[in-house]
C-alpha cells in the first residue's frame, strides 16, 4: 500500500496514453482513472491552444480528451485557483482533478482560508516548476537570441539549466542564466519563486531524479497525501500504472536540483529587491511606478487573494472615481489587504496594461513580512496575518449591508464566536 511520504517512479502501461505523453505518461494515466472511476466529476487542466504560446484552461470529463493535455507548456502562464473560484464554483459542488504548479497550489490554500474554494472536493497532482516564459516574450527570445521563426517551432521545454527548442530542421537550446542575463527567460516572479516541489498538492510529480534505464521515461511522484495515495493505489489495482522505488542517487540529485532552485530563487530575490530600494527610497519608486495606472481593475480581476464583491477600492471616499493619475490611496488598500497573502503567482503584472511592475511590489512587502512574522503564504491552512487584527467598524458595517466579504480578516482571535 502507498503512503504519504513514499517516493515513487511511475509510468504508464496504457498503450495510447504512451504514443502522445512525456515522462512516461503517470499524470495523464492518473486523471484517465480518476475520472474513469468517478473519483472525480471532471479534470482542470491547461493544454495547447492554436500554438505553443497559447495557454488554454480546459475543463474534461471524457477521459478520451486527456491525451491532447499531455506534456509541457512553459509559455502558460495562467492561474487555475481563481478559475476555479469564478467558473466552477469553488468545486462546492463537484469534485474536480487539477494538475498545479508551485502558485497554483498555494493559491487554491488561499482561497480555501476564504471559503472560495472545498478543498474537500479537489484533489491536485503537483508539477515540479522551474518558471514559465511570458508568451510575448518568448516570441522576441526564440526571434532574436536563436535566430528562428518562432512559428515554426513546435516544442519547447526547460532541462538542465536550458530552454530547449525543436522546430522544423532541428533544436537548440541556450542556458537560462544567458537568456536572463540578456533580459530574457523566465518571468521575474518566477525567478524569485522558491516553491519549486509543490507538497501542498496530493502528489509532486517531475522529471528531477529519474535515473538510470528510466530516464525519460518515467515520472517521480512524491506523495504528499492520503488522497494521493489512494490515488496512486487505485490507478494501480487497475492495471493502468506501474511504479518502483527510485534510485537513491536519483533521490540526491532530486534534493540538489531543488536546492539549486532555491539558490537562485533567492538571488533573484535580492537583485529585484535592491533595485527597489528602501524606506522612503522604496515609497518614492512605489509611487512612481503606480503613477501610470489607470484604475483598470485587471490586477483585482486576476489577483486570487481578491474576492471581495464589495471591494474598498471602488468606495468613493477612498478612491474618488474618474480621477487620474489614481489616488495612491487605491494602491494602499491593496497593498494593506493582500501583502501578506501573496503568492507571487504574478498575475497582476501580467495583465497590466500599464506595465507597473505589480507583483515585484507585492511580493517584496510579503517577504518582508514574513521575517517580521513567520508565516509564509500558501503552504498551509495557517490564518493569514490581517486574520489577527480587530476591525470592529468594518465588521459591523457588513454585517449591516449583508456583504458577501467574509469574516476572516476582520475578527477577533480570541472571539469565541469564531
Amino acid at each position: 500500500m502507498t503512503k504519504k511520504g513514499d517516493m515513487l517512479y511511475a509510468w504508464t502501461s496504457d498503450a495510447e496514453i504512451q504514443k502522445k505523453a512525456e515522462l512516461g505518461g503517470a499524470v495523464t494515466a492518473l486523471w484517465k482513472y480518476a475520472l474513469e472511476n468517478k473519483v472525480v466529476d471532471a479534470v482542470f487542466v491547461v493544454t495547447k491552444g492554436v500554438d505553443l504560446y497559447d495557454a488554454v484552461p480546459v475543463l474534461i470529463t471524457d477521459p478520451k480528451d486527456l491525451a491532447k493535455t499531455a506534456g509541457s507548456l512553459h509559455c502558460g502562464t495562467l492561474l487555475m485557483a481563481k478559475l476555479v473560484k469564478k467558473f466552477l464554483n469553488g468545486a462546492t459542488d463537484k469534485k474536480i482533478g487539477v494538475t498545479v504548479k508551485g502558485c497554483d497550489a498555494m493559491a487554491f490554500y488561499e482561497l480555501a482560508k476564504r471559503k472560495q474554494i472545498n478543498l474537500d472536493n479537489i484533489i491536485m497532482i503537483g508539477v515540479n516548476c522551474g518558471g514559465s516564459v511570458s508568451p510575448v516574450v518568448a516570441r522576441k527570445m526564440i526571434k532574436e537570441k536563436y535566430d528562428v521563426d518562432p512559428e515554426k517551432v513546435h516544442k519547447e521545454e526547460i532541462d538542465k539549466g536550458q530552454f530547449i527548442i525543436e522546430y522544423e530542421g532541428g533544436h537548440k537550446g541556450i542556458s537560462v542564466d544567458e537568456l536572463e542575463e540578456a533580459g530574457y527567460g523566465r518571468r521575474s516572479n518566477c525567478r524569485r519563486c522558491k516553491m519549486k516541489i509543490p507538497r501542498q498538492a496530493d502528489l509532486a510529480c517531475g522529471n528531477w531524479g529519474v535515473i538510470g534505464p528510466k530516464a525519460g521515461k518515467a515520472t517521480f511522484i512524491e506523495v504528499c497525501s492520503e488522497k494521493g495515495a489512494n490515488l496512486i493505489d487505485g490507478a494501480k489495482k487497475k492495471g493502468v500504472l506501474e511504479t518502483e522505488a527510485p534510485n537513491p542517487k536519483g533521490l540526491e540529485i532530486r534534493g540538489k536540483v531543488e536546492g539549486a532552485m532555491l539558490k537562485l530563487g533567492d538571488k533573484w530575490r535580492k537583485h529585484d529587491f535592491e533595485a527597489l530600494g528602501e524606506g522612503k527610497d522604496r515609497l518614492k519608486k512605489i509611487m512612481s511606478e503606480t503613477s501610470r495606472c489607470i484604475k483598470c481593475y485587471q490586477c483585482i480581476d486576476v489577483c486570487p487573494i481578491c474576492y471581495c464583491v464589495d471591494c474598498t477600492t471602488k468606495n468613493p471616499a477612498y478612491v474618488p472615481p474618474g480621477e487620474l493619475p489614481v489616488n495612491f490611496m487605491f494602491h494602499l488598500i491593496r497593498y494593506a489587504h493582500i501583502a501578506s497573502s501573496c503568492v507571487n503567482c504574478g498575475q497582476c503584472e501580467e495583465v497590466c496594461a500599464a506595465e507597473i511592475p505589480n507583483a515585484l511590489i507585492m511580493h517584496s512587502q510579503q517577504v518582508e513580512m514574513e521575517k517580521m512574522f513567520g508565516h509564509v503564504p500558501g503552504q498551509d491552512m495557517e490564518l493569514p496575518i490581517l486574520a489577527y487584527a480587530e476591525e470592529r467598524e468594518e465588521r459591523a458595517r457588513l454585517h449591516n449591508t449583508g456583504s458577501d466579504m467574509i469574516y476572516l480578516n476582520v475578527f477577533n482571535p480570541m472571539d469565541k464566536k469564531h
